[in-house]
């Protein structure tokens, strides 16, 4: 029975949840408190606190609860039973209303929506316009509206040493009762019951460019202040009423405004008392500033007070010792007065923004010079921009767009994100420029400009539009127009403008090959690269396509780390013969970017340097009758060097060199290897497995390798014949682009071939034998005749001097 019980409350409770009604903090606040004295009879009271572990008992009656906040406990008002008479096996089921602290809900608001506390100039700003706006648009149809103050405009006026802003419109203003309930109720907005309006009339085609809708703005002025004045005259009444709110309050106060000298014609003046670590927001120059950020381009003049000065001329008084001197001079001379310059100093209104934005203007009635200017100005650059592209786009998703690529790349491609080079504006208000992917991606982040948009809600943070369904939309069409722009560029007619794009911007390209599998199609047109055909200019893929030969189904490439060591490595030289182009790709960044591309109109990338590489000239019979000549050879060799590589195969693809050590087909190059062996925070332990299958290929038309052919049959035990393989291995190694494991085991094997190949042919002295004595007949003493080799010496019976033979010819006949 407990069970049961404790089920059907349990029900109960769900049941009421799912039909609570929300109310307005106005109404909440206008509750009235709860007490309960008598703890003695709490049936006779008129409030209860109710548990999901026990169901309320119905006696018949409907008690008159009430919702409040007391002792963090939640009291709730019972409105009526929806229980069935008839159904007596479950409690009636009631009705609550939920009612929100006021004070917690504001803080909500000002810390957690907003994320910078510059945007309270903006909000109030723009809540400014929007009251001129209305006026604007009701002035129309009542043109007694303006007759107090004709003048359309927003001024604000700074008090530095107090720390207080002070804003006023010449808007429409408000009465005592749209004060209260523009003012009162948070999140109902004055602007979006005006627009829906608007809707519901028979001018519902105007177009009016309101701004603020989604009701909070006016609370981030609680980001920077304690307490909030606001002093609002309609035309449309007789009197002045002044609003006033502190931060963290549960109330406000409204009264009417009594004080001659703070009447004001028409319109809304905001005072903020600025909290004591914000007061730096009151010197005029940082409101100037954040003025020309965020409100720039508002379609109202605005108008800070600003300190100004002009220079003038004043006498200054002479001294009484150089007047002496003056006085023995002639007195017939005229003295002149001396003067000096100095600075007056007084306060005047100025006019901060300008009023039409140049991306709200006719793309056909803009300059050149005056994107450039626009460019230079809003991005602090110096240089005008290669491109530019003035666009709107309509349909789901309406804006506005100006785009520019610049002439020289300011930010390293590792702090892409950190970039700030798209201004978001909605309806001409600046929202922000601290985007990490969501209007553009990463690699694009080198493209400047602006979007103004008229269907985002002003009054939201970055992160609540990183899940905006409108900025995804607006991503992919600011995307597309900005590849539009680059493809332009590269197909002007002044081909240096292109090489100076690639040269800056080139390497964010082959980024996007990586990062954004979506548009290669777009990407891949852009690309340049150097080729076996073009090694000093760069040529596009399309140019590589048209080259091709008919023969030719794939687009070939190497990697590498020089262009030197591209154009000589051995895998190319059967290519070569054939004339086919080979890309070369000598950026640390190339290959990752065309494997990642694939194929590009319908040919595939291949690189030369990998396994069954097929250069589309098999012959099946050749290469029976070679598997079978060298066949016993690959055996022997790939014996000897065991598990260094996977297999040994005849070579397709060497015409002079006599072996090459291609990667397998699904593993790193030797360009990859040594790009992976560098990195710092690398995984070694994929570098085994990726690097494991090597495939050893030896040219059987080589002199070397015939060579070995003929030692694997006739003597394959051979220590020199093993010693051999082993250095054509390693060598093999060096030259396809491969780390040898010990390159000190490597230079003595090369020491030790050099010692047996050059010994005796230079660096053998002269043999000398040694003195011969000879007895002369003629002579008593003792003739000492040295002989050098290979000179031979004979001596002659008649001469103390040994005579030199001259040397015979082989086949002479002397």
């Amino acid at each position: 029975m407990l069970g049961a019980s404790r089920r059907s409350v349990a029900s109960a409770v769900r049941s009421a949840g799912a039909r609570c009604r929300a109310v307005s903090p106005s109404v909440a606040a206008s509750s009235p408190s709860v007490t309960n004295t008598d703890n003695k009879h709490p049936e006779a009271a008129p409030y209860r606190f109710l548990s999901t572990f026990s169901a309320p008992k119905s006696n018949g009656t409907k008690y008159p609860l009430h919702l409040s906040s007391c002792n963090n406990m939640l009291i709730c008002n019972r409105l009526e039973s929806t229980a069935a008479a008839s159904d007596s096996s479950e409690p009636p089921s009631e009705k609550y209303e939920y009612q929100a602290e006021v004070s917690r809900l504001m803080d909500l608001i000002v810390h957690s929506l907003y994320s910078n506390k510059e945007v309270f100039l903006r909000e109030l700003v723009s809540n400014a316009s929007d009251a001129l706006d209305k006026l604007r648009f009701l002035s129309v149809t009542e043109p007694g509206l303006l007759k107090d103050a004709v003048d359309l405009d927003i001024r604000i006026q700074t008090d530095k040493d107090n720390g207080i802003i002070t804003i006023t419109d010449s808007g429409i203003g408000m009465t005592r009762q749209e004060l209260v309930d523009c003012l009162g109720t948070i999140a109902q907005s004055g602007t979006a019951k005006f627009f829906k309006a608007l809707k519901d009339s028979k001018d519902a085609g105007v177009d009016s460019n309101l701004i603020g809708q989604f009701g909070v703005g006016f609370y981030s002025a609680f980001l920077v202040s304690d307490k909030v004045v606001v002093s609002t005259k309609s035309p449309k009444s007789d009197k002045q009423y002044v609003w006033e709110g502190e931060a963290n309050a549960n109330s406000y106060t409204v009264r009417e405004e009594t004080d001659p000298e703070k009447f004001i014609p028409r319109g809304t003046r905001l005072t903020l008392y600025l909290k004591r670590d914000d007061k730096g927001f009151a010197h005029p120059e940082r409101i100037q500033n954040l003025v020309k950020n965020y409100s720039q381009f508002v379609s109202f003049p605005i108008y800070t007070w600003q300190e100004k000065g002009f220079t003038k001329e004043v006498e200054v008084d002479d001294d009484p010792s150089e007047a002496k001197k003056d006085g023995d001079e002639d007195a017939t001379v005229e003295k002149k007065k001396k003067t000096k310059k100095v600075i007056e100093r007084y306060w005047d209104w100025e006019l901060t923004n300008e009023t039409q934005p140049i991306w709200l203007r006719n793309p056909k009635d803009v300059t050149t010079e005056e994107y450039n200017e626009f460019f230079k100005k809003t991005f602090n650059e110096y240089l005008d921009p290669l491109a530019s592209s003035h666009f709107t786009t309509e349909g789901e998703v309406e804006f506005r767009s100006i785009l520019f690529v610049p002439a020289v790349k300011k930010d390293d491609i590792a702090s892409m994100n950190k970039t700030k080079n798209i201004r978001l504006y909605v309806k001409r208000v600046f929202i922000s420029d601290d985007f990490d992917g969501e209007l553009f991606p990463r690699y694009l982040s080198f493209v400047k400009g602006v979007v103004d948009s008229n269907d985002l809600p002003l009054n939201v943070s970055r992160e609540i539009l990183q899940e905006s369904r409108i900025v995804r939309i607006m991503r992919k069409r600011l995307v597309r127009k900005a590849f539009d722009m680059i493809l332009g560029i590269s197909l002007s007619e002044n081909r240096e403008d292109y090489e100076k794009f690639w040269e800056n911007f080139g390497k964010n390209l082959k980024l996007g090959c990586i990062e954004d599998q979506a548009n290669h199609k777009r990407i891949a047109p852009l690309l340049r690269f150097f080729s076996s055909q073009s090694e000093e200019e760069l040529i596009s893929l399309d140019e590589y396509v048209e080259n091709m030969k008919p023969e030719q189904k794939d687009i070939y490439y190497i990697a590498a780390d020089s262009l030197t060591s591209a154009k000589n490595a051995p895998f190319l030289e059967r290519l070569l013969e054939k004339d086919f182009e080979v890309l070369f790709l000598v950026d640390p960044m190339d290959e990752i970017a065309i494997q990642n591309l694939k194929s590009y109109k319908e040919k595939n990338f291949v690189d030369i340097s990998k396994e069954d590489l097929d250069l589309g000239d098999k012959n099946e019979e050749k290469e029976k009758e070679i598997k079978q000549e060298f066949g016993h050879m690959c055996d022997w060799i790939k014996k000897r060097l065991g598990n260094k590589v996977a297999s040994v195969q005849v070579s397709s693809r060497l015409s002079r060199s006599p072996c090459v050590l291609v990667s397998g087909k699904f593993g790193w190059s030797a360009n990859m290897e040594r790009l992976m062996k560098a990195q710092t925070m690398g995984d070694t332990s994929s570098l085994e497995f990726m690097k494991g299958r090597r495939v050893f290929e030896i040219n059987p038309e080589h002199p070397v390798i015939k060579g070995l052919n003929v030692a694997c049959k006739s003597s394959p035990d051979d220590v020199e014949a093993q010693r051999a393989i082993d250095l054509l291995y390693d060598t093999a190694l060096i030259s396809s682009g491969f780390t040898p494991d010990n390159p000190s085991e490597l230079g003595n094997k090369i020491y030790e071939m050099m010692g047996t190949a050059f010994a005796g042919k230079w660096t053998a002295e002269p043999a000398y034998v040694q003195s011969e004595t000879i007895s002369d007949p003629a002579s008593t003493e003792p003739i000492e005749a040295e002989v050098v080799q290979p000179i031979e010496t004979i001596s002659h019976p008649a001469s103390t001097k040994p005579i030199e033979a001259e040397p015979i010819e082989a086949g002479s006949q002397k």
